[in-house]
């Protein structure tokens, strides 16, 4: 897989400001996972994990670690938990609690080692609050995330319009 670029700052801006009327949609063979992003809370994030999404990293890649009432966690596009776009981001810890449906970046050891893993929270998870950078919320197919298995693949991941409430 090519390495990818981060955003650039002009891409930051435009993306993140676009991100407050978007969701991404995760299609996995159990059903579709939809949420929304933070972007005011964690520009840098948002805009890379929507121009990697754009760019169709995320399709085929694997959720590689399902923690049972923690986490579930994908974006490594070894399959591995080692791997990552090619670059890392800058932490944007903030004050969004770590809650069932949570979407954050997954890092090393490092707080500025995010790149493209993400996980979603089982559970709440209060640990990890302000240890992370916290981007977005499940709104839903969180039954779909309850159902993922080590290996499941994220056939799709797209970026869509912020669904109107009905």
């Amino acid at each position: 897989m090519p390495t990818q670029t981060p955003p650039t700052a002009d891409e930051v801006s435009a993306l993140s400001n676009e991100a407050r009327q978007l969701q991404a949609r995760i299609a996995t063979k159990h059903g579709d996972i939809v949420f929304e992003f933070f972007p005011d809370e964690a520009p840098m994030t948002v805009a890379a994990f929507v121009k990697l999404a754009r760019n169709r990293f995320y399709d085929g890649l694997t959720f590689h670690r399902v923690e049972p009432d923690f986490v579930v966690q994908g974006g490594c596009p070894e399959g591995t938990g080692r791997g990552g776009p090619g670059y890392t981001l800058r932490a944007e810890f903030n004050e969004h609690k770590h809650l069932q449906g949570t979407v954050a970046m997954a890092r090393a050891q490092s707080p500025n080692s995010a790149g493209s893993q993400f996980y979603i929270c089982l559970e709440p998870a209060p640990s990890l609050d302000r240890q992370y950078t916290v981007f977005g919320q499940v709104t839903s197919g969180f039954d779909t995330v309850q159902k993922l298995k080590v290996g499941d693949k994220m056939e799709r991941v797209r970026i869509e319009p912020l669904a109107q409430p009905q």
